[in-house]
């Protein structure tokens, strides 16, 4: 499936960025007056709408190529919520969503750097290293950060992975946030995001985060994740102006409803 651009600098989209969620609640209303309610996943809709200011030519024709190709309103896409965290499930370690190694076992309810108790501690019985990490459907060929705070009792390392790169980062015993910026493979259509963990070693883990950017902003608790498939756009005309030489402004309305 297609996907958004990026623009030149690695990220998604502009300040200001707006993104409106739309909800429904299903009652039922029983005979003897009893009122039963459920919520309706299937009627959720999300919206964004995207303003950019001062781009440039090559920037700007990418937008209205992808505008073309996705013929408005009519083709489906992959959109990447540049306002979330894209992991599921990022402070329930042991939900489905995450693929953990055999050896790598996880103890919940550790005090984290926020003061409350939602950090992970992470256990390597084994005498290799363990992983744990979301493979996304997000393509191969944007720029991504992956981001975590980490602390040990003694000082290590773990290594951050993106696709098939690799980066080592320091581990103390005090609570420090780690980051890296890399692609995925170039021509893949899906992206695996994980933490190693040397064998033998103990790590605190909080507040794992992917975003396509490349640096990491403020730390945003998951549970849906941030990658939506089959998206549209809100509008079969693409409003441009150009203000100067190679200097375009864009408005972009994105839709995501799960019943479509």
């Amino acid at each position: 499936m297609a996907a958004y651009p990026q623009l030149g600098s690695g990220a998604l989209s502009q300040f200001p960025v707006q993104k409106r969620r739309r909800a429904r609640t299903v009652v039922n209303r029983a005979a003897d007056g009893s009122v039963i309610k459920l919520a309706d996943p299937a009627a959720e809709v999300t919206e964004w709408l995207l303003t950019y200011t001062d781009l440039r030519d090559e920037e700007a024709a990418a937008l209205r190529a992808f505008f073309n190709a996705t013929e408005g309103t009519l083709n489906g896409f992959t959109f990447l919520d540049p306002m979330g965290n894209l992991l599921a499930w990022s402070e329930q370690l042991d939900n489905a969503s995450w693929q953990i190694d055999p050896l790598l076992s996880l103890t919940a309810e550790v005090s984290d750097p926020r003061g409350g108790a939602r950090a992970w501690r992470l256990s390597n019985s084994g005498g290799a290293e363990q992983t744990i990490g979301q493979t996304l459907s997000s393509p191969g060929e944007y720029q991504y950060c992956l981001s975590a705070y980490v602390r040990a009792a003694a000082a290590t390392s773990v290594q951050l992975m993106i696709g098939s790169e690799i980066a080592r980062r320091a581990v103390t015993s005090e609570w420090n946030r780690i980051a890296w910026t890399s692609r995925g493979d170039e021509e893949a259509t899906s992206v695996r995001f994980a933490i190693e963990i040397g064998a033998g070693d103990v790590v605190d883990v909080y507040g794992l985060q992917v975003e396509a950017q490349t640096a990491a902003s403020g730390y945003k608790a998951s549970t849906r994740g941030g990658v939506y498939e089959d998206a549209h756009l809100g509008d079969d005309v693409l409003t441009m102006a150009s203000t100067d030489v190679n200097r375009h402004s864009y408005t972009v309305k994105i839709i995501h409803a799960n019943h479509l």
